[in-house]
């Protein structure tokens, strides 16, 4: 019998990696679902999973912490077996407004969380499926990353230019060992990370700028992120594909 992929999402919690956690759940994955700190988010998220018929471990941990990205692969690899995908998705972006309103340690913290988090996670998961023959992975970035979002967080914004950077560099470095990596560039989606940022409203009020006149769901970009892990995409890598309704 052929063996399922083994996944892990960060910031499988809720929103976008909520949402992928299910859909790769359908599509005949098993999950490693990766959280900050909402256990009982995570435990729902998971049950959802195995009803769907998939293995599911939630494992908790910082992803901008070495050791802890670290401990996340290890215990995947001991309880599913070799993470064979991974969608770089924990993210954060800090309180709305100008760069010169912006505190230092919230600068840091997105800088650490989708960065840096980003890195330390490609990096081990590149050493595990280069040794296992080859694997993919996909970073969640940002519409933001060309916009540059001015006036609410252009910190952010460099943070997910980066990652498109990250993705185009790494899918070279990686392809001859078997290994694709792509992003998925979201635009305005309805989660609530507006909310965490003091802005719960966003998503409908910005949804005038987007030709496609709405926000997007979570499951839209779902669908995109399970494209590109799925055998269907296996000549594509080093994309940053825009799922943004237009803009």
């Amino acid at each position: 019998m052929e063996r399922r992929p083994v996944t892990l999402v960060t910031g499988g919690s809720r929103g976008i990696g909520a949402a992928t956690c299910l859909r790769l759940a359908a599509e005949g994955h098993d999950v490693v679902l990766g959280y900050a700190r909402d256990e009982k988010s995570a435990e729902a998220v998971a049950e959802r999973v195995r009803a769907a018929g998939a293995r599911c471990l939630t494992v908790r941990g910082d992803t901008s912490r070495e050791d802890e990205v670290e401990r996340l692969f290890d215990v995947a690899a001991a309880e599913l077996g070799p993470v064979t995908g991974l969608v770089n998705n924990a993210g954060v972006t800090g309180p709305l407004g100008r760069l010169v309103d912006a505190r230092t340690e919230d600068l840091r913290r997105v800088v650490e969380v989708n960065l840096l988090g980003y890195l330390l996670c490609c990096r081990r998961a590149a050493r595990d499926m280069a040794a296992a023959g080859g694997g993919a992975m996909v970073n969640v970035s940002s519409a933001a990353a060309t916009l540059g979002s001015p006036g609410e967080y252009v910190h952010y914004a460099a943070t997910k230019a980066g990652v498109d950077a990250l993705t185009v560099g790494l899918s070279k470095e990686l392809g001859p060992d078997g290994i694709r990596v792509n992003a998925v560039a979201p635009g305005v989606i309805e989660t609530d990370m507006h909310a965490a940022m003091g802005d719960p409203d966003r998503p409908a009020r910005t949804a005038g700028a987007t030709p496609l006149g709405r926000p997007g769901q979570p499951g839209e970009i779902a669908g995109a992120i399970a494209w590109l892990l799925s055998p269907d995409a296996s000549f594509t890598t080093g994309a940053v594909l825009r799922v943004s309704g237009g803009r």
